[in-house]
């Protein structure tokens, strides 16, 4: 199926910035933040009445094999957005595996691994477009302009940025890294998304894309077109659930502490058994107290066993063998199907190419239509 480029003349989304939402896009202050939930909440709610007016956009980096963070933070939403009929993409970020690594690792092998979990959730490769970076170069081109549209203090004062300094040591920050919210924008931009699944904490990202977006056609598009070359893309908030790993740190495909996707049954039973605990035999639902026995409670819960303060009634004296019987129960349980979709995929290598190549094939289209109206802007189509 090809899919036509959307016209930013014809996108709903407001094609200016007004002097508020100029503000926004520079601000992460409370006002802009529920400026952002409310206006996320009219999204929603337009989405079942107009969603052919929308082009979806979000991503993964292919740094390791997928797992169930990744499920209930974001993928168990890609089908149920799909299936409204908005306009899909899914990006396989393989390019941004190196802004915080020496190297790619397996990288063919996560990339069919990635694309074998995304179908298994449901994404139909004939109505939604799955894509990598490194096969799209006109998306990545747009990095250039773009990188003249930002200050190195607007790249600092990132969020993601900021942590990633810290967490460095005194290691010097690659280029690489310190442009990731540029590289972001390309992301966004070079397919027109108007639409990004976000948590709140990613709303700088969303706010960076937008003013790279205004600069842009306040300083080119104007002069050339009636109106902007971008369409402004905008946040539908998402309020994913906590989930800590097994060891009870924060869940990490690097710290191998997750539930992989791709697991068998025996192997999530197995990884469960060793899950961090404590030593009250009596269990209860305590997140403050108990950190990791709620966070067991919880990820039963999120699989359909019941509340979090149900399963501990159940769990009565049991002990951590009897909550760690019931999580897993139902996490097996609710994953069967989709783990039954993924090892089909998953044996069909050639079927998985063909997705991604044919995936590529519409991004480059709308890529290279893109990088042409900007270099059109620019006075650069020659």
């Amino acid at each position: 199926m090809t899919q036509t480029p959307v016209d930013p003349a014809t996108s709903p989304v407001s094609p200016t910035l007004s002097a508020a939402e100029e503000a926004l896009a520079t601000s992460t202050d409370a006002a802009s933040l529920a400026h952002s939930v409310t206006r996320s909440a009219q999204i929603e709610a337009d989405l079942d009445v107009n969603p052919d007016r929308y082009r979806m956009l979000t991503g993964v980096r292919p740094t390791g094999n997928m797992h169930l963070g990744h499920y209930f933070g974001t993928m168990h939403a890609w089908k149920p957005i799909q299936d409204r009929g908005v306009d899909t993409w899914i990006l396989i970020a393989d390019y941004q595996v190196i802004t915080d690594r020496d190297g790619v690792g397996p990288i063919r092998e996560r990339v069919l691994s990635l694309v074998a979990d995304t179908l298994a959730v449901g994404v139909d490769p004939d109505r939604s477009t799955i894509f990598t970076h490194s096969a799209v170069p006109a998306a990545n081109q747009l990095m250039l302009p773009f990188l003249s549209l930002v200050t190195e203090a607007e790249l600092h004062r990132n969020p993601t940025v900021k942590a990633e300094l810290e967490a460095t040591n005194g290691r010097a920050m690659s280029g690489l890294l310190l442009t990731y919210p540029v590289h972001q924008a390309a992301d966004i931009l070079f397919c027109q998304a108007n639409l990004v699944p976000v948590g709140k904490d990613q709303l700088p990202h969303l706010e960076q894309a937008r003013l790279i977006a205004q600069r842009f056609d306040k300083r080119y598009g104007r002069a050339v077109k009636k109106h902007p070359v971008f369409r402004r893309p905008e946040a539908l908030l998402s309020e994913a659930p906590l989930l800590l790993g097994l060891d009870g740190e924060k869940m990490s495909k690097s710290r191998g502490n997750t539930i992989a996707l791709r697991m068998s049954a025996d192997e999530t039973a197995k990884v469960l058994r060793k899950a961090k605990t404590d030593s009250d035999r009596r269990i209860t639902y305590d997140s403050a107290a108990r950190p990791e026995v709620a966070n067991l409670l919880r990820l039963a819960s999120l699989c359909g066993a019941g509340a979090p303060e149900e399963l501990a009634e159940r769990s009565g004296d049991g002990g951590a063998g009897t909550l760690k019987r019931i999580t897993t129960e139902a996490v097996n349980e609710f994953f069967a199907p989709i783990r039954a979709r993924r090892a089909e995929f998953a044996a069909d290598e050639g079927f998985l190419f063909g997705v991604l190549h044919a995936g590529n094939e519409r991004a480059n289209a709308v890529a290279n239509e893109t990088l042409e109206a900007v270099r059109t802007a620019m006075g650069m189509d020659y």
